[in-house]
């Protein structure tokens, strides 16, 4: 009987992908979801014919470069893979795949959900109920922002930020977008969205900015202390993409100072750690907080668990698996 090969899956995934992956491979899983420790990633890439990462994994060169011979793909669960060394790992000869494309509408959804957030003072509201602190409806309690006729701005026109347009368009907002190449005129007329390409004169004409851009080394702190002060004070920013892509320092100090009217994030630059002045903002209110979970649905982490499986099962048939990293795309 041919052997299984060693695939090393380094959190817990969904019981249904998990279930399918020991019919398939000889597949090593974290039952206790604890995060692997460095050694234990070291002794993974050295004995896995394919490893299974998330973002919560370092795959960096010092990483691969203790890889086993048998180690010819990393098969990673999720879209983002800044935290693999592609590079590095293609010299090596070894594939990298993601999960694209599933993860589109649940992100959009969270990102909707934020935006509403923040404007509407949703966290704020609920917490007055929870303490007891509600006495009752007033004309001029708890007032928010309306969202129809506001310019949203999207940084990264991409699936996601396409299906933000969609769902802020049917929220009468005004839909604005940078991005490094111009969408199609289809897609434009579609969403009746407005081209800058400009993203600094575009900061500061919009009354909100939605963040869906992938971090590379070029989008490293894209959003800038120089780039947030564009931003009217009146602005709100809201980030679901990366928390690199976002200088937190100068973005705290803004909201600390009122030059920035709000933010919702539910990434952040250091991940798992929270920079304490976001968290003080939270607590006075004037920032939603979320831990990371935009693209966390049932369906959205099954779907990204078949992905992975079709990845796996393609590369070791013989052929190209339909989510390759590929140079370009780094």
């Amino acid at each position: 009987m041919k052997k299984k090969p060693l695939v090393v899956v380094t959190r817990r995934l969904p019981d249904v992908i998990e279930t399918r992956m020991r019919e398939l491979f000889d597949a090593h899983l974290n039952v206790d979801d604890t995060p692997l420790t460095a050694q234990q990633l070291v002794e993974a890439v050295r004995t896995a014919d394919v490893l299974v990462p998330t973002i919560t994994d370092r795959v960096d060169a010092a990483l691969l470069a203790q890889a086993g011979e048998n180690l010819k793909l990393i098969a990673n669960f999720g879209n983002g893979f800044d935290h693999i060394d592609v590079e590095t790992a293609l010299s090596r000869g070894i594939t990298v795949t993601n999960t694209p494309g599933v993860l589109t509408q649940d992100t959009a959804d969270m990102t909707m959900a934020l935006l509403l957030a923040v404007a509407r003072r949703l966290p704020e509201g609920a917490r007055t109920l929870v303490d007891g602190d509600w006495q009752g409806w007033s004309p001029t309690w708890m007032l928010g922002r309306r969202i129809t006729g506001k310019r949203l701005g999207i940084v990264g026109m991409g699936r996601i930020g396409q299906a933000l347009a969609r769902r802020a368009k049917a929220f009468g907002l005004s839909i604005h977008y940078h991005n490094r190449r111009r969408v199609s005129a289809a897609v434009e007329e579609e969403l009746e969205a407005t081209y800058w390409d400009s993203l600094d004169q575009m900061l500061a004409r919009m009354d909100i900015v939605s963040i869906h851009c992938p971090h590379t080394p070029a989008t490293y702190h894209l959003l800038s202390a120089r780039r947030l002060k564009l931003m009217k004070r009146e602005a709100v920013l809201v980030n679901t993409a990366r928390g690199e892509i976002v200088d937190e320092v100068a973005l705290a100090r803004m909201l600390e100072a009122g030059d920035l009217a709000g933010a919702g994030l539910d990434v952040f630059e250091h991940e798992p750690s929270v920079n304490p002045r976001l968290l003080k903002l939270a607590r006075q209110n004037r920032v939603v907080l979320l831990p990371h979970m935009g693209s966390a649905t049932i369906e959205g982490r099954v779907d990204m668990g078949e992905k992975v499986i079709v990845n796996i099962k393609t590369f070791l048939d013989g052929h190209r698996p339909p989510d390759r990293v590929l140079p370009s795309m780094l």
